[in-house]
């Protein structure tokens, strides 16, 4: 009599499933990888609509905004120096985190303030972002990949 075998054996099933985890250790350093890039590519665009943000403002009101709030969304619908309408509601808050970013306002002090700079720090170094970022009223942007960016650090590419 004849014996037919029916469904896989234990070792066919564990070859099976090393191989899937062969794939997926070459897989997921590479996407976090990605998800690194694409957060920092996204802070280095908001670093960017704050700029402009903040050169619109400058036009319109006569110097740069005091807080980082004062570029976010009007509540009453009409624009105004404290609720310029510029930002969005997550950028134009007072604390700004988006796609694993702080985002940090600090204007120039002076009765007219002429000044401003912004840092955008990844919130969770080496899993959010690597590179720290700064810009100032000259709209350069520059990063540091150990610590907080600076003025005296290499602009991006």
């Amino acid at each position: 009599m004849r014996r037919t075998q029916r469904g896989f054996s234990l070792i066919e099933l564990l070859i099976v499933v090393a191989i899937i985890l062969i794939i997926a250790a070459i897989a997921v350093p590479n996407l976090l990888r990605a998800r690194i890039s694409a957060n920092e590519a996204s802070a280095v665009n908001s670093v960017r609509a704050m700029t402009t943000a903040c050169i619109t403002y400058n036009s319109t009101y006569g110097e740069f905004p005091p807080l980082q709030a004062d570029l976010g969304p009007s509540s009453t619908g009409t624009p105004s120096s404290t609720e310029a309408d510029l930002l969005d509601q997550v950028l134009g808050s007072a604390t700004a985190v988006k796609s694993g970013y702080t985002f940090v306002y600090v204007a120039g002090s002076g009765p007219v303030i002429s000044s401003y700079t912004i840092n955008a720090d990844p919130v969770s170094q080496n899993q959010t972002g690597i590179r720290h970022l700064y810009t100032d009223q000259s709209g350069l942007i520059r990063a540091n990949p150990t610590t907080v960016a600076s003025v005296t650090d290499s602009p991006v590419n």
